[in-house]
């Protein structure tokens, strides 16, 4: 532990920088936080000595919470059917401890004197919880570091911001240079809050709906990609809320719109870029595996990047979401995208929505690009006409229930993420369908209403 260093700074701190900035009176109080099952950050805020005496005395965790922050659905309802270790009613949810991830501990700009950390879920028996999204991540990391390789990503956000009730933009406002004067200051602020935190982003843009915009960050580390997009997401709702603005996060917004959360990813070794080989079309052989592995695995993994029954309801016909999983060179209509050029080739994983969790994302991709690599695993011909009449390759899931099929039945998902992490989010999921099978839709209303 590096005790040595001086002055804190914003964004990223090391233990010995939060020390002394703790020493100065800086800082007050430390928010350790685990990312839960849909990627928000919960936690609690302690005072910034307990945090520190914690972890002298323990040099591992920083105090406890309830067990059911990885067990709960957006509104934190459980399902009664929950059944996982510490996740139990029968075992009345007991706590789980915090491991903090020392490279993390970070100053957010809107929380001055308060620093912030991510931690890793820990059980009674000092074990990482598998169900928790960072260790799901960490497994499948592990597993392609095996086979020589290392994933970095970048994240292109979606999302619709309201005033009122009022979407910020009236028209389709993509690549618009005469943004409202509100929105252009929205999106200093949101510049400035997120270079502050460390978390630089790469570009905004308007986007095709009302009120939709879009986000892109630069490429990096897994982890750290999936941690920095957590606290853009805090950051954005706070900048948004001081501003009496709504963001809205549904992958399936209107009728109409449709939001995504687009995975850009490369392969690498030997920090040289695998997918940078080969010249024009002859793709290098890891490339052609990795989209095979995609096509081939995400299906059976849909829970993780198609949470809930409205996660399905983007994939519509030239939305500029896919209907099939298929790929296609810079081809915007694919499942996987080749896009880049030189150092920068890559793939765009298209088919997560904005309602996804970054971890489990990268989760999925992580895993089907291992079973790719590994069983050397050939995708279909490339697409190269409509994307949405390509109907020699399979369709996406058309809903909840169909992705819930896949995944419980698939040997795939078993062998990626064991029984218990399997038999955890089959569960959530399962309790997703079950609520919305109990409600009644304005559709319903509309089109029961009796008019002879």
């Amino acid at each position: 532990m590096n005790v040595t260093d001086t002055k804190p700074r914003t964004g990223l701190i090391s233990l010995g920088q939060l020390r002394s900035a703790v020493e100065e009176d800086q800082i007050r109080a430390v928010t350790p936080v685990v990312p839960d099952m849909h990627g928000f950050l919960k936690g609690k805020r302690v005072t910034a000595d307990l945090f520190l005496n914690q972890l002298d005395q323990d040099e591992d965790t920083v105090g406890e919470t309830c067990a059911y922050l990885l067990a709960t659905d957006r509104r934190m309802t459980v399902s009664p059917a929950i059944k996982h270790g510490l996740m139990s009613w029968s075992r009345g949810f007991e706590d789980m401890s915090l491991k903090p991830d020392l490279d993390t501990i970070r100053l957010m700009p809107h929380t001055p004197g308060v620093a912030l950390v991510h931690c890793d879920a820990v059980d009674t028996g000092g074990k990482l919880l598998d169900i928790a999204p960072r260790q799901m991540l960490r497994t499948q990391l592990s597993l392609l570091e095996a086979e020589g390789y290392e994933i970095r990503i970048g994240w292109e956000s979606e999302f619709l911001l309201h005033h009122g009730q009022r979407p910020v933009t009236r028209h389709n406002a993509d690549y618009a240079l005469n943004l409202p004067p509100g929105l252009s200051d929205f999106f200093r602020s949101l510049e400035e809050a997120l270079l502050n935190a460390e978390t630089p982003p790469e570009a905004f843009k308007g986007e095709s709906a009302p009120g939709q915009l879009e986000v892109t960050f630069p490429y990096g580390e897994a982890m750290r990609a999936c941690d920095n997009y957590t606290v853009y997401r805090q950051t954005l709702q706070h900048i948004a809320e001081q501003r009496g603005m709504r963001v809205n996060f549904m992958a399936a917004p209107t009728d109409e719109t449709g939001s995504g959360l687009h995975l850009h990813l490369s392969l690498w070794r030997d920090n040289e870029p695998v997918f940078a080989t080969g010249r024009g079309d002859d793709l290098p052989q890891p490339m052609v595996y990795a989209i095979g592995g995609l096509l081939a695995g995400l299906p059976d993994l849909a829970p993780l990047w198609a949470p809930v029954p409205n996660s399905y309801k983007r994939f519509r016909s030239h939305s500029f979401a896919p209907q099939y999983m298929n790929w296609g060179y810079d081809h915007r209509g694919c499942a996987v995208r080749i896009t880049g050029h030189g150092r920068g080739r890559h793939l765009e994983l298209r088919v997560p929505g904005a309602d996804a969790n970054p971890y489990l994302v990268a989760t999925a991709a992580t895993a089907s690009l291992v079973r790719g690599l590994g069983g050397k695993t050939l995708p279909p011909r490339a697409c190269t006409g409509d994307a949405y009449h390509d109907y020699g390759c399979p369709r996406i899931h058309r809903d909840l229930v169909e992705g819930l099929r896949a995944f419980m039945s698939s040997d795939f998902s078993v062998a990626a993420l064991g029984t218990g992490v399997l038999h955890h989010y089959g569960v959530a999921t399962q309790h997703e369908i079950d609520v919305h099978r109990t409600r009644v839709t304005d559709v319903e209303r509309e089109r029961g209403d009796s008019r002879a």
